[in-house]
């Protein structure tokens, strides 16, 4: 800053305030000494301003899979929020592990981010209880806490878009409906299975377990649940999926027509003429962020719960027989 101030014919104090984007700077000075900051390419030590503003203008975002679209849209989200307010975001995969959501989530903090964004993996977070008697904000998206503290967190309607969409295959003449699933302990899935089992009390429909297939979203997996539901002596004339990963599989596992409607929304949905029940990945990470970001400006009002709609989109799927190409 001593060479920029020299470079520009200008006090230490002047490069400092251009270089904070702070007022009271003349416009010509000013362009004068970016110029200078230009040809000496200077650079500021962001290190030392932590030192002096004890933040690192920085936050941590733990996902469960950054090259799941559903959590990739989520991470642009907060992402853009935190580059407004002038933050970088470290982001790191759970992969469903408990274990290393803490393992991420304190090397964040022993990193000094300034605060959290986390999509939890598991239901204890007492080991976060340290971190945030240190002064750590942090936000709870897409699934709450089991435990710990009662933190701000940001939700879906997981079971009213769960009904919503098993009342629309109903809506249109279907009496057995095959629900395929995340793992039941995963806290989206649960919500969704609960939306299915009200949608078929709401139509004095009985719930019929064999028509239940729930467990991580792989092909193979997927595959064997959609050949055993389609082997029952009763089978299903629709088939409710639990996720967007799900529906894929079960798109690629099909051999037949059948009615079909899929929880979340997905790339080629509207050209395959899937009906879905969409959530705003987008708008569930820009929520977590604003409050995160509420919190790191001293926001100290009680912990907030949101949860945002979702929205039946029919494309035909859901109200005739699937075309298979």
């Amino acid at each position: 800053m001593n060479d920029v101030a020299a470079e520009a014919g200008v006090a230490l104090k002047t490069v400092s305030r251009v270089v904070n984007d702070e007022p009271g700077v003349n416009p010509a000075t000013a362009d004068r000494v970016r110029a200078a900051i230009e040809r000496l390419g200077y650079r500021r030590n962001d290190s030392a301003a932590t030192l002096r503003s004890g933040r690192t203008a920085s936050i941590g975002l733990i996902i469960e899979d950054a090259a799941d679209p559903f959590y990739s849209g989520l991470s642009r989200a907060v992402e853009d929020v935190a580059l407004r307010h002038g933050y970088l975001m470290f982001t790191g995969s759970s992969s469903e592990d408990p274990a290393r959501e803490r393992e991420l989530v304190l090397a964040f903090c022993a990193r000094r981010v300034d605060g959290l964004v986390i999509v939890p993996a598991g239901n204890d977070h007492e080991y976060l209880t340290p971190e945030l008697d240190a002064g750590i904000s942090a936000v709870f998206a897409d699934r709450p806490s089991g435990s710990g503290r009662n933190l701000d967190t940001v939700l879906c309607d997981n079971a009213g878009g769960a009904r919503s969409g098993v009342a629309h295959l109903i809506a249109h003449g279907h009496r057995r409906i095959g629900f395929i699933a995340d793992a039941p302990s995963i806290f989206t899935a649960t919500q969704r299975w609960y939306g299915y089992r009200q949608a078929l009390t709401q139509a004095e429909l009985p719930y019929d377990p064999a028509l239940i297939a729930m467990g991580p979203p792989e092909p193979a997996r997927v595959l064997a649940d959609v050949e055993r539901l389609l082997a029952l002596p009763d089978p299903p004339t629709a088939l409710f999926t639990g996720n967007g990963r799900t529906t894929v599989a079960t798109l690629r596992a099909l051999d037949r027509p059948i009615a079909l409607v899929g929880f979340d929304d997905f790339e080629l949905a509207d050209l395959l003429g899937v009906t879905v029940v969409a959530q705003n990945p987008a708008g569930l990470g820009k929520a977590a962020a604003d409050l995160l970001f509420s919190r790191l400006s001293g926001n100290r009002e009680p912990a907030q719960r949101l949860e945002l709609p979702t929205q039946l989109i029919a494309r035909g799927s859901g109200e005739d027989a699937l075309r298979l190409f």
